[in-house]
């Protein structure tokens, strides 16, 4: 009756699906009246006990009605046997069409899905179209809440832009994106579908067989009823119609010759771009479901599927998708998330040295993404974390070839891919050698290489900033500031900066180049800096002598109703605008807090009581252990 249907993940979250899905809004709306509710009912229960267990509906599919319909047709112990999805984000009410992503929307939206569908959880909670006065991460931050409450298990888009995506997966992985892709819908392969992959994001296709086009070619226009909105679309129009029609003849040719049906063929096209790929026809006929279910075992060789995609190229199809004002990814981008102060604080930029560089007054340090804080994070957290962060405002971006070692340079370069690399200005560091056991050092041939290998690591051609991690007591930092100074002539760097280095050695190091910045660690409990250059503390023994500093700090945070740390991040933003503090996580909500650290404004007075409890003697232990 029908062919087996096989499972496969969709995403990177543990969501398992039939590699086919079904969807449901003709039924309900869009495509013809209304069906009759008990043959609909009974083509969904057909459509489980064959395998199809994706159900794709939404709200706005009646509008109401379909979920409704869904809601009845789950009863009986059939709802544990699928994957339900819906969707949000098209409002319709009084008579006008709002796009909407406003959390309190958001939520109102998922509230009344679970009611209509008599679910307790939805398994895939898209967002329908995009809202572009809201920023993408603010619906994201709402739709998150919600997983956390048990009121949906995982979250998709659809028609978003591949920065959109990247943007929302920053915030909570995406499992899914619902995109139409079809033999007359190619144009997602271009960005959005490479995005997708390399996230790790499952692909829903919609429209898989031309809403229908590939069923019976233009003959479909003649049994289009008056409330079927296909009418309107562009490439059913008489004068992009006789055109369109050659694509369909030539399907057509192809699927006699492999003994299908063109809509087989076309639904099989789908199935072969890849096991992370859900296409999900929409039938209101028995009949066609056991027709398409059968297009899984059709077998495209490498050579047919090149025959079909070049008789399907741009120029094959005449016609947009959809006509007018329809909202689709290709105007999908929304406002920076620092234009909603709900989530972040501005970011400022500033200058940095003298020679030009201009940066975000506050940096991300990449380290603890991949080493000396513990394990490595999974790799496409931290990408997802390194564009919310410069999604957000945050543009310099720290790390060091001795991080990993070499891993998160590697990290950093995957992460400027797409676009990224111009946003940003790129830090890295040389000068501890592992190889040699975590030798220093800073002899000519060494920086040399270490510069040439850090640029193939991020797949770069140019490092914004290159400090010298640490200096090396052997070579007089004429010589190695020399060899610096050659790579910057050479185009391979464009500012230089050094790290721990001790007053004397920052002037003679400046005489030879001018250096851009000096790294330094400085905080409430390290300020030796403040006197000449402007691990031990956590061992019990001086433990409990420093928890005095914090609860101190802690008490004046109540005060201005932020985290310690805002306040302490905040102390050495007011140190002046010639100082940018690199603050490192490895988790998005700690990102936006410290960038919220930005807005903490602190008086005279205030500095004064923070300085006056982070003297010298508040803190017990060195800064690093004995040999460092």
């Amino acid at each position: 009756m029908a062919g087996a249907v096989k499972r496969i993940k969709l995403g990177s979250q543990g969501l398992e699906v039939s590699a086919q899905g079904l969807g449901c809004m003709g039924m309900s709306a869009f495509y013809g009246p209304p069906k009759p509710e008990s043959d609909m009912i009974a083509l969904i229960h057909h459509a489980i006990n064959s395998g199809i267990t994706l159900l794709d509906t939404s709200d706005i599919y009646g509008p109401h009605t379909n979920e409704i319909l869904l809601g009845k047709a789950l009863k009986g112990g059939m709802r544990e046997r699928v994957e339900l999805a819906t969707k949000f984000g098209i409002s319709f009410a009084d008579g006008k069409r709002e796009i909407r992503g406003d959390p309190a929307y958001v939520r109102a939206a998922c509230e009344a899905s679970l009611k209509r569908l008599d679910i307790d959880c939805i398994d895939l909670y898209y967002q329908h179209r995009i809202d572009t006065r809201v920023p993408i991460e603010v619906t994201i931050g709402e739709l998150k809440k919600l997983v956390e409450e048990g009121k949906i298990k995982y979250i998709g888009l659809s028609e978003a832009s591949a920065s959109t995506i990247r943007r929302a997966h920053a915030v909570h992985p995406i499992t899914a994106v619902q995109l139409e892709w079809s033999l007359w819908s190619r144009d997602v392969e271009a960005e959005i579908v490479p995005t997708c992959r390399e996230l790790g994001i499952g692909i829903v296709a919609y429209s898989p067989l031309g809403r229908g086009f590939f069923s019976s070619g233009p003959k479909l226009v003649e049994s289009f009823s008056k409330e079927d909105f296909r009418q309107y679309l562009p490439r059913f129009q008489a004068e992009n119609l006789e055109h369109n029609k050659k694509l369909f003849e030539r399907v057509n040719e192809i699927a006699t010759r492999k003994g299908c049906t063109p809509s087989q063929l076309a639904l099989a096209w789908v199935h072969h771009q890849g096991d992370d790929v859900c296409p999900i026809p929409g039938t209101t006929k028995v009949e066609n479901c056991n027709q398409n279910i059968k297009a899984l075992s059709v077998k495209l060789t490498l050579e047919e599927m090149v025959e079909l995609e070049s008789i399907a190229s741009a120029d094959a199809v005449k016609g947009d998708r959809y006509g007018g004002k329809a909202s689709t990814y290709e105007d999908s981008e929304t406002p920076p998330v620092n234009s909603n102060k709900e989530m972040v604080g501005t970011v400022k930029r500033i200058k940095l040295g003298s020679q030009g560089l201009e940066v975000s007054a506050q940096g991300l340090g990449c380290m603890a993404m991949s080493c000396l804080y513990g394990p490595p994070e999974p790799e496409p957290d931290m990408i997802a974390l390194i564009h919310h962060a410069i999604n957000s405002g945050i543009t310099l971006l720290d790390t060091s070839d001795i991080y990993g070692p070499y891993t998160n340079e590697i990290l950093v370069g995957k992460a400027l891919k797409g676009g990224m690399r111009e946003r940003v200005e790129l830090a890295t560091k040389f000068g501890i050698s592992f190889a040699d056991g975590g030798k220093i050092r800073g002899d000519p041939a060494y920086v040399r290489a270490c510069c040439e290998a850090s640029v193939k690591r991020l797949d770069i051609d140019c490092i914004d900033l290159y400090y010298q991690h640490r200096v090396d007591t052997k070579i007089p930092i004429e010589v190695t500031i020399g060899e610096l100074k050659k790579l910057v002539e050479e185009g391979k760097i464009k500012y230089i900066g050094l790290s721990e280095a001790c007053a004397a050695t920052i002037r003679r190091a400046h005489a030879v180049h001018p250096i851009t910045a000096v790294q330094l660690e400085w905080s409430l409990w390290s300020r030796d800096v403040e006197a000449e250059i402007c691990m031990p503390k956590f061992q019990a023994e001086n433990l409990e002598h420093n928890k005095k500093l914090f609860e101190s700090v802690n008490e004046i945070a109540m005060r201005k109703g932020c985290t310690p740390a805002q306040l302490a991040l905040a102390w050495v933003h007011h140190q002046g605008d010639d100082v940018c503090p690199i603050p490192g996580t490895t988790k998005i909500e700690q990102l936006n807090e410290n960038i919220q650290a930005l807005s903490v404004k602190l008086a005279p007075e205030e500095m004064a009581e923070l300085d006056s409890i982070a003297l010298a003697d508040a803190v017990k232990g060195d800064r690093y252990p004995d040999g460092v």
